[in-house]
C-alpha cells in the first residue's frame, strides 16, 4: 500500500511503481490540478555528467499552474524567485518511488504580502489533491 507522508518542507508519497511509471502518474497528476512541468532536471545524469559518479533515478519537475502564477506574479513580481512548485521524483533502492511536493505556503513564509498567502493555499490543496491521487493510483 502506498504512503502519504508530510514534512517540514512538503508532502511525500511512496509509490510502488517502477521510476518511469511514477513519472508519468505524477505528471498527469499534475496536469489534473492545472499545472504543467515547465523545467525537468535530470540529476542522475547531470551527477554523471558533472561529477561522473552513479545516482539513483531522480529528477527535479518545476510544476505550475499559470493562473495561480500569474494571481501570484500579479500581486508581487518578487515571487518569481520561488517559482515553480519544486516536486521530485526518486526511484528508492528496492524499487519502489518516492513523489516529494513542495508545500507552498512553506515557500511563501518567507514573504510578507498577505494577498500571496490566498493564492500558496490554493496551490497546497492541488498539490494536496495531486498527491492523495497519487497514493489512490494503485
Amino acid at each position: 500500500m502506498d504512503h502519504q507522508t508530510t514534512n517540514e518542507i512538503g508532502m511525500t508519497v511512496r509509490l510502488h511503481v517502477n521510476f518511469e511509471t511514477a513519472l508519468a502518474r505524477v505528471t498527469e497528476a499534475l496536469k489534473a490540478e492545472g499545472f504543467g512541468v515547465l523545467t525537468e532536471i535530470d540529476v542522475k545524469e547531470t551527477l554523471k555528467k558533472k561529477l561522473d559518479v552513479e545516482f539513483p533515478p531522480y529528477k527535479i519537475l518545476g510544476a505550475c499552474n499559470p493562473s495561480l502564477a500569474h494571481r501570484a506574479l500579479t500581486i508581487d513580481p518578487q515571487v518569481g524567485l520561488l517559482l515553480p512548485c519544486n516536486v521530485t521524483v526518486r526511484q528508492l533502492e528496492d524499487g519502489t518511488s518516492e513523489v516529494s511536493l513542495v508545500d507552498p505556503l512553506v515557500m511563501l513564509g518567507v514573504i510578507t504580502n498577505p494577498g500571496l498567502k490566498e493564492v500558496a493555499e490554493e496551490a497546497r490543496i492541488r498539490l494536496e489533491r495531486v498527491a492523495a491521487a497519487l497514493k489512490n493510483s494503485q
